[in-house]
């Protein structure tokens, strides 16, 4: 049997084929940008546990904050002042003794700090990621500090509480500075020994992770992004399945794009430009 169509059907037809056609291809966007975006989450998670459990490990060891001197935390407020008279005084001993303990109290609080960027990698979404990598060589430390300090600082102080409540001289001088406190000259965390080292166990940890981050940034911008048996999967400005910065040059925008091949994907990244 013979059909015939007239031109206003056979309009008709084409528009729906048309329509047909162009859902079924935003389908395979949305499927495509699904799959780049959990491949491009997935690659900078794991990179971003990578940076965090060297920082951990390199401080949360015997003279890991004392052997380190960007991260050697002082005598808290006047006691650094005032160091040279007070051993003048006869009581070397003593700040010598409140100096390793507050030391030794951050090197045990920043063990603790695994599990609680653990739970801030996990929640990480795909709009953090994105700005993760398209931002400053620290803005995963940055995140990290964001999403974490309060808990971090809940569970260090406790710690450090602890660790220097055993030496005396720490007493001798949270009773002046509470003083001082009150009476407005003495203020933040100088007002006790504990707040302090806290405060300075966290900066220590950021300013290391810092550096670990901009380690990784800058190893993967000269070498390139590779899959993990080791083929190349992209180059500077680019990530596949690991975290890169963007190349110089490059905006502080990002997105997601990719190619399928031969009925399956060819690659995923996270592309600047």
């Amino acid at each position: 049997m013979n059909t015939k169509f007239t031109p206003l059907a056979a309009l008709a037809i084409s528009g729906m084929l048309a329509l047909a056609t162009l859902a079924a291809n935003n389908a395979w966007a949305v499927s495509w940008n699904d799959i780049s975006n959990q491949d491009a989450v997935a690659g900078l998670k794991s990179a971003l546990n990578s940076s965090t459990v060297k920082a951990v490990e390199k401080l949360a060891v015997n003279g890991g904050f004392w052997n380190n001197a960007k991260v050697k935390i002082p005598l808290p407020g006047y006691l650094e002042d005032a160091r040279g008279v007070m051993n003048a005084l006869g009581m070397k001993k003593q700040t010598e003794e409140l100096h390793m303990a507050i030391n030794r109290a951050a090197e045990t609080a920043v063990g603790e700090a695994k599990p609680i960027f653990v739970n801030a990698i996990k929640s990480m979404t795909v709009q953090d990621a994105k700005g993760i990598i398209s931002g400053g060589q620290d803005s995963g430390t940055q995140f990290f500090r964001s999403k974490t300090s309060d808990t971090l600082r809940a569970k260090f102080l406790p710690i450090v509480k602890k660790a220097t409540e055993r030496v005396g001289l720490a007493q001798k001088y949270n009773e002046l500075a509470g003083k001082g406190a009150q009476l407005g000259i003495i203020k933040g965390d100088q007002a006790n020994v504990e707040s302090f080292v806290t405060q300075r166990a966290l900066d220590g940890l950021f300013l290391m992770m810092a550096d670990e981050e901009k380690a990784h940034r800058s190893s993967r911008q000269r070498h390139g992004a590779r899959s993990a048996d080791g083929s190349a999967v992209g180059s500077p400005g680019r990530v596949g399945a690991c975290f890169l910065a963007p190349s110089a040059g490059t905006s502080a925008s990002a997105r997601v794009s990719g190619t399928p091949a031969r009925g399956r994907v060819a690659s995923h990244r996270i592309e600047s430009r």
